[in-house]
C-alpha cells in the first residue's frame, strides 16, 4: 500500500473581488505520496500554484484541512510551521530568491544552519559536496548577481535539500531558464527523487512533466484527472513524452 505523506481534504480557496467571489480551489481532495515525483499541470489560472502554496502551508485555505504526518497545517502555530519549513520542507521557485549579499555557498549554509539538526562542520562538508556535484563549485564564493540563472537555480536547489527534507515543493523551477539549464535542473531533481525524497512540482512545460511518475491535472480549481507513470528513465523519454502529450490533448490542454 502506498504511503501518503500529506493529505489535502476538501481544500477550497476563495478570494473576494469587486464583483463577488473568485473560487480558485474548489473542495480538492488529494494525497501526496512518499518518494513520488508528483506533477501539477493545468491551464493558466487553473489554481496550480495556489494549490502548491496551500498544501505547503505557505497560505491557508478558505476551508478544508491539510494534514502532514498527523499535523493539521491549518491550525499549528507559526513557530511549528517555521520549524517544518526549516527541517522537513524545501522550496524551489521560478526565481531563485537567493539572499543577494551572501555568496552561493553562504546561501546554502544558512539554510542548513537554521535547521539545527547537525553540527555546523557537518553541514559545511555536505554543502561543499553538493555544490561540487552540481557543477557550481567554482562559483561558490560569488554573489548571486555575479552568477548565471542556471548557477543560481542550482544553488537554490542545494539550499532546498541541504537539510534532507521529506518533501520538496517546486513552483515552475525551470520557467526562467534556457533549454540547456532546464535539462540540468530537471536532472538534478530526478536524481534527488531517486534518492527517496518526495517532490511536488507545478509546471506548464511538457519536458519537465515527463520527470514525474504522477501527474495531476487541474481545471477550474478541481483535479479532473491524473496520470500514473513508471519512474522516469532517460531511455524511455520519447515514449513517455508521447503518452503525456496524448493525455494532455484529450484534456484539451
Amino acid at each position: 500500500m502506498r504511503n501518503a505523506i500529506l493529505h489535502g481534504k476538501k481544500i477550497s480557496k476563495v478570494y473576494a473581488n469587486g464583483q463577488g467571489k473568485n473560487t480558485v480551489l474548489n473542495e480538492i481532495d488529494v494525497n501526496i505520496y512518499k518518494e513520488d515525483f508528483t506533477i501539477i499541470m493545468g491551464t493558466s489560472g487553473s489554481g496550480k500554484s495556489t494549490l502548491l502554496y496551500t498544501l505547503s502551508g505557505m497560505d491557508l485555505p478558505t476551508s478544508g484541512d491539510v494534514e502532514y504526518k498527523g499535523k493539521n497545517l491549518c491550525s499549528i502555530s507559526e513557530k511549528e510551521m517555521a520549524r517544518l519549513r526549516a527541517r522537513e520542507f524545501g522550496f524551489v521557485f521560478q526565481q531563485s530568491h537567493l539572499v543577494s549579499n551572501l555568496t552561493l555557498l553562504e546561501n546554502v549554509l544558512v539554510a542548513g544552519y537554521v535547521s539545527h539538526t547537525e553540527k555546523k562542520s557537518e553541514i559545511r562538508k555536505r554543502a561543499e559536496t553538493m555544490l561540487q556535484d552540481m557543477g557550481i563549485w567554482e562559483a561558490k564564493d560569488r554573489l548571486p548577481s555575479e552568477t548565471s540563472g542556471g548557477e543560481m537555480q542550482r544553488a537554490a536547489i542545494a539550499r532546498a535539500v541541504i537539510s534532507s527534507p521529506d518533501l520538496i515543493w517546486c513552483d515552475e523551477p525551470t520557467g526562467a531558464l534556457n533549454k540547456s539549464n532546464t535539462e540540468d535542473i530537471l536532472n538534478l531533481l530526478s536524481d534527488i527523487n531517486k534518492k527517496g525524497q518526495s517532490i511536488l512540482m507545478v509546471t506548464h512545460d511538457l519536458r519537465a512533466a515527463i520527470r514525474g511518475n504522477r501527474i495531476l491535472y487541474l481545471e477550474d480549481g478541481k483535479i479532473i484527472d491524473e496520470l500514473i507513470l513508471t519512474p522516469y528513465r532517460e531511455a524511455e523519454e520519447k515514449q513517455r513524452e508521447r503518452r503525456i502529450s496524448k493525455w494532455l490533448s484529450e484534456l484539451q490542454w
